[in-house]
């Protein structure tokens, strides 16, 4: 989970999935204020990671949208309208579309990357 979502996210994740799914929050991995194109280019070395995030910029900013596409990442980010939303909010999106997730992450490539919505349990492309 990158560095604009809660730490605290990650760990209740991380305990809910234990021995099923491995979640690690980008200031534990990497500490705090590591630029995305470094931790992006890191984790890529070491295989495909699934990224959890609510960093738009990474699917906007050319350079940082370069290396996502350039690696074996899936990302899944949460729509504008869940930036600001309270934790327990994002938890609940979560949840809702974990099982989606699961099931789309093999049948993409790396470099792909999709919105969280506010409501419903689609993901949309980006």
């Amino acid at each position: 989970m990158d560095e604009n979502l809660p730490p605290p996210l990650a760990r209740a994740l991380a305990a809910l999935f234990v021995g099923q799914h491995e979640v690690v929050h980008l200031r534990d991995r990497f500490g705090p204020k590591v630029q995305d194109v470094d931790w992006l280019t890191a984790l890529n070395r070491e295989g495909s990671w699934v990224i959890l995030s609510a960093d738009r910029r990474i699917t906007k900013n050319k350079s940082e949208q370069r290396v996502f596409h350039n690696s074996k990442h899936i990302g899944f980010f949460f729509a504008p309208g869940l930036q600001k939303a309270s934790i327990l909010k994002k938890m609940e999106r979560l949840m809702v579309v974990w099982d989606t997730i699961e099931k789309q992450v093999p049948l993409v490539k790396g470099g792909s990357m999709f919105e969280i919505q506010v409501k419903g349990n689609q993901l949309k492309p980006l």
